[in-house]
């Protein structure tokens, strides 16, 4: 009667630590969760809006209907005018006419009027801009990284992954800052000829929506760091029970 009974026993011991062996092969391979998996997609959507919006000409545009309009539309780093008369030169008899980088050095009195093209506040509009396209690049190959070759089991898998989080946060923060002072100064009256007749254009809209998204992502992001700490702290707690039994 003694026999089954110790059978038993030894069954009971051999299953336990199967059991646990199992819980944490299941912890270890679960690569990301629903919120680093929706950062990864919310960050390629973001990623693509900020570039876009970072390198296209159409943040404010002139009303097409208009045919005598002095703008066509400008962006961050390019100025398309159909007729802009140079505004050092009261003769009115200098036009600039077409497409051509803010930083021209070749076309003759674009340097001139460079103080009018670039007030203080479109200055910072691209500082704070190209912060935020600088943050993106470097996330993406964060993103990459957690996406290819990072894994739980990896040492510094949670910094990564909080890393991302917090350049995500800062490149969100300085795309919201460009996105806000160009917004209220973009269109004033003064600088830009005709602005009643002046609109926000797409590629504004985009660097607007790209910011909402790099936001998103980073709370995504960071919630995934914080959901992987607490699975790390539940493994090495499962692994320390396991050790027990095993003794």
């Amino acid at each position: 009667m003694q026999k089954p009974s110790h059978f038993a026993r030894e069954d009971s011991q051999e299953h336990l630590p199967t059991s646990h062996t199992q819980n944490i092969h299941t912890v270890n391979m679960k690569r990301r969760t629903l919120s680093g998996s929706c950062g990864v997609g919310v960050f390629v959507f973001a990623f693509a809006f900020i570039v876009i919006a970072f390198a296209t000409p159409s943040w404010l545009v002139s009303d097409y209907r208009i045919t005598g309009a002095k703008l066509d539309r400008l962006g961050l780093w390019v100025h398309c005018f159909r007729s802009l008369p140079d505004v050092n030169d009261d003769s009115q008899r200098r036009f600039f006419v077409g497409c051509r980088w803010v930083y021209d050095p070749f076309t003759t009195g674009y340097d001139e009027i460079r103080g009018f093209l670039l007030p203080a506040f479109m200055i910072a509009t691209q500082f704070f801009y190209t912060l935020a396209f600088i943050g993106m690049l470097l996330s993406a190959i964060g993103v990459l990284v957690f996406i290819l070759c990072a894994g739980p089991d990896q040492k510094h898998f949670i910094t990564l992954i909080r890393s991302v989080g917090y350049v995500l946060l800062g490149a969100g923060v300085s795309a919201a800052i460009a996105v806000i002072v160009f917004a209220g100064f973009g269109n004033r009256n003064g600088w830009m000829p005709e602005h009643a007749n002046n609109w926000f254009g797409w590629s504004f809209i985009l660097a607007c929506v790209g910011t909402v998204f790099t936001l998103v992502a980073a709370t995504l992001f960071l919630s995934e760091a914080h959901v992987q700490h607490k699975k790390r702290i539940q493994f090495k707690e499962s692994q320390t029970r396991f050790e027990l039994v095993r003794g």
